[in-house]
């Protein structure tokens, strides 16, 4: 009796839970996908669906990443270059999507920058230790993965190195993205002088409200002159050649000029978040004013902002879209307001082409980027395989004069839960060069068809459905 009593007891606190969990996720008033998903899992995953939402379901919104005191010092250190846009050659959607770009991420419109792009691992490595051996006065590094393997040794040796010589070298690594490498690595750094730190530590009791954040940027900062943005982490399986099994085909910038200004702020606000200090308030870019007239814009994107910056951008751009778009990504999860863009531009008669890889590192991911195929194939849009290896390259150019890349994935996590950071590139020069990097890419994709693409497995399509149930919380 006893017994019974206490099952009762239990089952009776595990339902009001239950019940408090699904009032809680519609009180916040989130995408109704997304809060569907919860609700389904909830409810159709006895314990199981409980304790996904407590680690993966929470909302950060309404938190600072800064103190509005120190937002204002270091916004007051920003050089504040004001450009006339009705000055420059830019279209009406590329205007559009600037004063867009400000508003959320208040980051400004710079035309006096330098970029180069690297697909190969080994060529943007090689030129990343050149530029960090080169290094004589700091060094600021930020990568989702640091992994204890030939490269990150190669590079952890160069910050050890610095660090003796006396530069300033902070580091932050994503404590979830590098959670395989052992932690005598990065104490090896902190003990020679690297200032290291994991952001958000996963640890107990905060396990719950951390391990579903994750800081996805991939920056670095050289004396404040030069600067890496990308989507390249510190592993080998980007420094193999593309012949070799388990390649990582990625896209990745090395920048000069004005926009190295906004580098150093994102960097610095991420660095004075995890320390919960006022620290670094007097970097600002230190390079030559140069007059290339190559106008960027960095935008950033992450659970604690009031809006998904990089996901209404990216509506914004390709709602705006008169020719092409052309989109490379590993997970293509799109939010519904996404799709519907690219479905109508494709109805329009414009070019949209969707380039992401035969086979990922997640086969539930696979299943769910699978699962738009068939929509986006009715519509028009033309999908590609990309078959040497894992396709981990995040771009999308628009038209003749616009096109970011960066850390952020086509996805659901992306938009919504992880810190990210794009560049946005108005220059036709560039555009013209990453549409050549992606039709070079496609030598190597197989098109889908929508008569062949309907007579896959019987299996695959019923795992695509499901998975798809889930995909917002994927």
């Amino acid at each position: 009796m006893v017994f019974s009593l206490l099952n009762y007891i239990l089952l009776l606190l595990y339902l009001l839970v239950t019940v408090s969990c699904i009032v809680v996720v519609l009180r916040e008033n989130r995408n109704p996908i997304r809060s569907m998903a919860w609700v389904i899992a909830l409810i159709t995953l006895p314990v199981v669906g409980l304790i996904f939402y407590f680690f993966f379901g929470r909302s950060m919104k309404g938190m600072r990443m800064l103190s509005r005191h120190n937002k204002r010092k270091l916004l007051h250190n920003r050089h504040n270059t004001r450009v006339d846009l009705e000055s420059l050659p830019l279209t009406g959607n590329e205007k559009s999507l600037i004063k867009l770009s400000t508003s959320l991420s208040h980051y400004p419109f710079v035309i006096n920058n330098k970029i180069k792009v690297f697909t190969r691992g080994r060529d943007k490595f090689e030129a990343l230790i050149k530029d960090l051996r080169n290094a004589g006065e700091s060094i600021y590094f930020q990568y989702y993965i640091f992994t204890d393997d030939e490269i990150g040794r190669r590079i952890s040796d160069i910050l050890i190195s610095k660090a003796q010589e006396g530069l300033k070298v902070k580091v932050i690594y994503d404590n979830v993205g590098s959670f395989s490498t052992r932690n005598n690595f990065f104490k090896r750094m902190k003990d020679a002088g690297v200032d290291i730190h994991p952001f958000f530590r996963v640890t107990f009791p905060q396990l719950a409200n951390r391990i579903n954040w994750r800081n996805h940027r991939k920056i670095v900062i050289i004396d404040n002159r030069v600067g890496y943005i990308g989507g390249m982490n510190i592993a080998d399986r980007y420094y193999r050649d593309s012949t070799v099994d388990g390649y990582w085909r990625d896209t990745h910038f090395r920048v000069e000029g004005e926009i190295v200004d906004s580098l150093i702020f994102c960097f610095v606000v991420d660095w004075n978040f995890l320390k919960k200090e006022a620290v670094m308030l007097q970097e600002y870019y230190k390079g030559e004013r140069m007059s290339n007239e190559c106008g960027m814009q960095l935008v950033t994107s992450g659970p604690v902002e009031n809006y998904d910056n990089i996901a209404l951008t990216f509506l914004k751009g390709i709602s705006g879209a008169t020719k092409r778009i052309y989109i490379q990504t590993p997970y293509f999860l799109p939010t519904d307001s996404l799709l519907h863009a690219l479905e109508a531009a494709a109805l329009a008669k414009i070019d949209v082409r969707i380039m992401i890889p035969r086979k990922t590192d997640s086969k539930l991911l696979e299943y769910a980027s699978f699962s738009y195929v068939t929509q986006c194939l009715k519509a028009g849009i033309k999908v590609y395989l990309y078959e040497p290896g894992m396709l981990h390259s995040k771009m999308m150019l628009i038209d003749d004069g616009f096109a970011t890349g960066g850390s952020t994935n086509f996805d659901f996590r992306s938009f919504e839960n992880n810190f990210e950071c794009n560049i946005m590139v108005y220059n036709t020069e560039f555009n013209s060069r990453m549409r050549e990097i992606f039709f070079e890419d496609l030598q190597h994709c197989k098109r889908l068809q929508l008569t062949s693409w309907r007579r896959r497995p019987v299996f695959h399509r019923v795992m695509e459905s499901l998975v798809r149930l889930f995909s917002p919380i994927l």
